[in-house]
C-alpha cells in the first residue's frame, strides 16, 4: 500500500483531498461553473481548472454513480471518464450475468464495472493503461472499502498474454475512438481490437463479456466475433445504453437476444433466439389498442417475434407498431385508440381542437417537423398522434391516449 500511495502522489494533486478543498467542492455543486472559473481558485496549490473538473465530474455522478457521490474523499477523473463509464444500474445488471472466482476487466476505466464484479467474484483484476486513471481507481476503491480488486497499470491485452493462469471471465469495454479521437463503429477498429485478440482471450478464459456502444450494428458484430452465446440489449428509462455480447468458447448454437428496459418501478424483459424460424405475424388495420415496443426491442430487430409472442397484429411490414382488440400487458407503451383519420391538414385541425399533441412517425413520408409546420400542432398535451402507413398502404394519423 505504501508503494501505491507513493505512485499516487506522483500523478495526482492530493491537495484536492484536503478537508477545506473538499468542503469547497461540495459547497459549489450547484454553482455556476463559468462564474466560479472567473473568480479563480482560493487555494495556492489547486488550480481553478482542477476544482471545476472535480465539481463537474461530481455533479455528473450524483444520479449516475450515487455510491461514489455519497462516499467521502472520492477523487474524480476528467469529466469524459464519467460520461463514458457505465452507470451503477447497468453495471449492477451486467455483474449478475456472469459468475466465477476470478475475472479480469481489461479496459477498466473509472472502475465502476470492476466494483460491481467484486460483489460476485473473489478476485477482480482492473487493468488501465492510463497511470493517472489507474491510481485514481486505486485510491477510490480504498475509500469504498473494497479489498478484492487489484489495480494494474498496464495494457489489458498485454496483461492477459502474460497471465500464467486461467480466468473465469474476461470483461472488455473497448475504446470506441481512434488515435485522432474520432468515433469508430466496428469492433476491429476499437481498442483493443477484440476480433483479432479472440484466440488469445479464449486461451485464458472460456467466457468473454464485451460491452459495446448502443450504436453498434448487431449483425455486423456477430460476423466479427465468434461463439456468441447471448446478446443483452440494456435500456435505462427507454434509452438504450449498452449492448453486451457474451461469448462462450464451447458454444456453437443459435444466438439468444435478451432485451431489458430498466424503469423506476419495473423492468420490461423480452428474449428470443436470433436464428430460430418465427411464424409470420398477422396484419390488420388498427383495432382498440396500439402498442409501441420499447427501445431495447427496437434495437433487437425482433419485430416479428414480439408480434407472434404476444399474439398481436402488425400494422404493416415496415410499420413496427401493433394492435389488438383486447388489452395485452406489453413491454413498451400502450395506447387506447380514439380515432383514425387520413393525413389532411384541414381535417387534423378539427380533430385536435387544442392544437397540441405528442407526434411520432412510423414508416411515414413526412418528418415530425414537417407535420407540425403543416398542421400548426404544438408539442405536448394528453393526446398522442402516430403518423403511419397501414397494411392497405394508406397514410393515416392514429389519435390515441396512453392507458393508465
Amino acid at each position: 500500500m505504501a508503494i501505491r500511495s507513493h505512485i499516487f502522489l506522483l500523478f495526482l494533486n492530493t491537495t484536492i483531498l484536503r478537508t477545506d478543498v473538499q468542503d469547497f467542492i461540495n459547497s459549489n455543486l450547484k454553482s455556476d461553473i463559468s462564474k466560479l472559473i472567473f473568480k479563480g481558485s482560493p487555494f495556492d496549490t489547486v488550480s481553478i481548472q482542477e476544482l471545476a473538473n472535480q465539481i463537474i465530474a461530481k455533479q455528473k455522478s450524483e444520479k449516475k454513480l450515487p455510491t461514489w457521490f455519497q462516499t467521502k474523499n472520492i477523487y474524480y477523473p476528467p469529466k469524459i471518464s464519467i460520461e463514458q463509464t457505465s452507470s451503477e444500474i447497468t453495471a449492477a445488471y451486467k455483474a449478475k450475468l456472469i459468475d466465477g472466482s476470478v475475472i479480469a476487466d481489461i479496459s477498466g476505466g473509472f472502475g465502476i464495472d470492476s466494483y460491481f464484479f467484486s460483489k460476485f467474484f473473489d478476485q477482480v483484476f482492473h487493468c488501465e493503461i492510463n497511470p493517472e486513471l489507474s491510481n485514481i481507481v486505486q485510491h477510490n476503491i480504498e475509500q469504498l472499502k473494497v479489498n478484492n480488486i487489484k489495480t494494474i497499470c498496464d495494457d489489458g491485452i498485454h496483461f492477459i498474454s502474460n497471465y500464467s493462469e486461467t480466468l473465469d471471465c474476461i470483461y472488455i469495454d473497448p475504446s470506441r475512438r481512434d488515435a485522432s479521437q474520432n468515433k469508430v463503429f466496428f469492433l476491429k477498429d476499437c481498442t483493443p481490437n477484440v476480433p483479432d485478440s479472440l484466440d488469445l482471450l479464449f486461451q485464458k478464459s472460456n467466457q468473454i463479456l464485451i460491452k459495446t456502444s448502443p450504436l453498434l450494428d448487431i449483425s455486423s458484430a456477430i460476423k466479427e466475433l465468434r461463439n456468441v452465446k447471448k446478446i443483452h440489449i440494456v435500456a435505462l428509462h427507454n434509452e438504450v445504453k449498452e449492448l453486451l455480447f457474451l461469448l462462450d468458447k464451447n458454444y456453437e448454437d443459435e444466438v439468444e437476444i435478451e432485451t431489458i428496459n430498466i424503469n423506476k418501478h419495473n423492468n420490461q424483459k423480452f428474449s428470443f433466439n436470433l436464428g430460430k424460424n418465427q411464424a409470420a405475424p398477422e396484419y390488420s388495420l388498427p383495432l382498440n389498442y396500439l402498442y409501441e415496443p420499447n427501445t431495447a426491442i427496437f434495437k433487437s430487430g425482433g419485430f416479428n417475434q414480439i408480434a407472434t409472442f404476444f399474439k398481436l397484429n402488425k400494422l404493416h411490414q415496415h410499420t413496427h407498431l401493433y394492435t389488438s382488440d383486447a388489452y395485452v400487458d406489453f413491454p413498451g407503451r400502450i395506447f387506447n385508440i380514439i380515432k383514425i383519420i387520413p393525413y389532411n391538414k384541414k381535417i387534423i385541425s378539427k380533430e385536435i381542437p387544442e392544437q397540441k399533441a405528442n407526434i411520432s412517425i412510423r414508416n411515414f413520408p413526412k418528418t415530425v417537423a414537417q407535420i407540425r409546420k403543416e398542421t400548426k400542432i404544438k408539442n405536448g398535451g394528453h393526446l398522442y398522434v402516430f403518423a403511419v402507413t397501414l397494411v392497405d398502404t394508406s397514410k393515416v394519423l392514429i389519435i390515441c391516449k396512453k392507458t393508465e
